[in-house]
């Protein structure tokens, strides 16, 4: 590794650093005081930042509280890729999906309340269709590979269809942990919401 390249991936990590510290920022604030009564001016402040500053990582509000859960998509690409090839389609997914739940259950009731913020804000659940619609496009290619389909062949909805079904199901298993205060394991309510047999783990 040449001086160049260690010093871009020295900026790359202090860059990430940054971006979760602000959007940690972000978080407490939100979950504090609400989210529309929260400004980009509050989140500078607590961060400690500039607003130039705080747009050079983040282009809006929304971005900066969902932060890096917005690179989730390449992780969980990365994860349906490592399944051994003669996996079913669904179960390579589902067991895909346990890196993602086991980041909500590692923080359990404070992922629980932003969670709950984003089902129930208008402007953070639409951010989060976006969000799913890019992961859909990420993770397309692998799974109709797993299908023995053509990812180039529209007329084929095979792919689209399993995808946006489990990305359904975690939504509703989302919605469902976030629904009552009794603490439940994430995992077992996707399991639940994807069917999984039992002898899946």
């Amino acid at each position: 590794m040449g001086p160049n390249q260690a010093a871009r991936g020295v900026r790359a990590r202090a860059r990430q650093a940054m971006r979760a510290e602000v959007a940690a920022a972000v978080q407490d604030l939100v979950l504090e005081r609400g989210y529309e009564e929260t400004t980009v001016d509050d989140i500078c402040t607590a961060a400690e930042i500039s607003r130039s500053t705080f747009f050079r990582y983040f282009p809006s509000k929304e971005d900066a509280l969902f932060g890096t859960s917005a690179d989730a998509g390449e992780h969980l690409r990365d994860a349906l890729t490592a399944r051994p090839p003669g996996e079913a389609p669904w179960i390579a997914m589902r067991r895909a999906l346990d890196p993602l739940i086991e980041q909500y259950e590692a923080h359990d009731e404070r992922t629980r309340r932003l969670t709950r913020l984003i089902v129930n804000t208008p402007s953070l659940a639409a951010r989060h269709r976006e969000k799913n619609a890019r992961w859909h496009e990420l993770l397309r290619p692998e799974i109709a590979r797993r299908l023995g389909a053509d990812p180039a062949d529209d007329s084929d909805p095979r792919a689209n269809a399993l995808i946006a079904a489990a990305l359904g199901c975690v939504e509703a298993a989302l919605t469902a942990w976030t629904s009552t205060a009794q603490s439940q394991a994430l995992a077992k309510i996707l399991d639940r919401a994807m069917g999984a047999p039992s002898d899946l783990g």
